[in-house]
């Protein structure tokens, strides 16, 4: 394969990058040299950044060294941050406003994905025309309170339904999920990549909204949403700074990686067992979400606002909710970690459009 993404202007971007990263390494020590990390189905290419992290050995280029719970879904990883069984989690932006709406302190202090990447599709087979004729469904989520539920949820009540209006299945991330939706065990499914590309590939799915592709973004949520963030409790972000500054340096090296790398490289990276039995269908999935990851690491006020406006609309909790938005990201680590850029979301749709690794047409179709 002959894509390749280096760019004149991704050039000096990372001639800023490597110029600015040896001053942040040598700042001062760790206060915790060995992190656990929470993750949910983290073969899914919703949390890529934290695998090639790993695997490139961005975490031991900062002194860490980081031990992994991978959960079913991503309400288990916020869970096991409260019981204090992990100390960190990649996980959904939207879980910090949940917690912030119960009282509980968890904030994000870097953007992974700007965009879901959540898919939803029916059976290859089913009659559908709106979002409407969800009801009544049995719909398949990764979990129960996981990114791809509130997904569809959002969907449902733009289309006039409630929750109760169709019923929903957990059933993972990975081969579960494709066995649940080719058996007709689930009349649709609300997923992620490669689950979602290995259906399509399979004939199974007819997609009726996916969130991969960015002017749909805009189309739903009028922007950015923010997705995966790297996210803690804060009584630990402030006992443990030079630690969180050190996991968000390993991260946006990783963003500024992804955003330069050739498909080759990044697909020769993770592990064989993520291509779902197929390298194929894995380099496919990879290019249909090349433009889900965030370029910044930085949350933006309007991708705060589309989180939590999206949440509000099925979730009786959120409504009316006083959150201070800016309690949910701490955005001091990603300034120190990187020069700031223009808001990309004034900018980046039409340019994402012009790269040449992403076959638009596919999106489209």
């Amino acid at each position: 394969m002959a894509y390749d993404r280096r760019t004149f202007t991704a050039g000096l971007a990372g001639l800023t990058f490597f110029a600015t990263f040896p001053r942040a390494a040598g700042a001062q020590q760790v206060e915790r040299s060995s992190l656990r990390l929470g993750v949910a189905n983290k073969a899914h290419l919703y949390y890529l950044p934290l695998t090639l992290a790993e695997r490139r050995g961005h975490f031991k280029d900062y002194g860490l060294t980081i031990t992994t719970s991978d959960f079913e879904g991503g309400g288990q990883s916020l869970e096991a941050l409260l019981a204090g069984s992990v100390d960190v989690v990649t996980g959904a932006y939207e879980h910090t406003l949940r917690t912030q709406a119960m009282g509980q302190d968890i904030r994000a202090v870097i953007e992974l994905g700007r965009f879901p990447g959540v898919v939803l599709a029916v059976r290859k087979d089913r009659p559908f025309k709106s979002h409407a004729e969800l009801k009544g469904m049995k719909i398949g989520v990764t979990a129960p309170g996981s990114s791809s539920h509130f997904f569809v949820l959002y969907v449902m009540a733009k289309a006039g339904l409630a929750p109760a209006d169709a019923t929903f299945v957990g059933v993972g991330g990975g081969p579960a999920a494709v066995d649940a939706m080719t058996a007709g065990h689930i009349d649709a499914i609300s997923n992620l990549d490669p689950v979602i590309t290995r259906l399509q590939q399979d004939g199974a799915i007819r997609i009726v909204t996916d969130s991969r592709f960015p002017r749909v973004n805009y189309e739903i949520f009028g922007g950015t949403n923010p997705a995966a963030v790297l996210y803690a409790k804060q009584e630990f972000i402030a006992a443990n700074p030079n630690t969180m500054q050190a996991l968000v340096n390993a991260f946006y090296k990783t963003l500024k990686w992804i955003a330069t790398a050739t498909t080759d490289e990044i697909v020769n990276t993770v592990p064989t067992d993520y291509f779902l039995g197929d390298s194929a269908i894995y380099v496919a999935a990879l290019k249909a979400n090349l433009l889900v990851y965030s370029k910044t690491g930085i949350i933006t006020r309007q991708g705060m606002n589309s989180a939590l406006n999206m949440l509000a609309t099925f979730d009786p909790d959120l409504k009316g909710a006083k959150i201070d938005l800016q309690r949910t990201f701490d955005d001091r680590f990603i300034r120190r970690a990187t020069v700031l850029f223009d808001d990309p979301t004034n900018s980046d749709l039409e340019n994402d459009e012009r790269r040449p690794d992403v076959d638009l047409k596919a999106f489209r179709d």
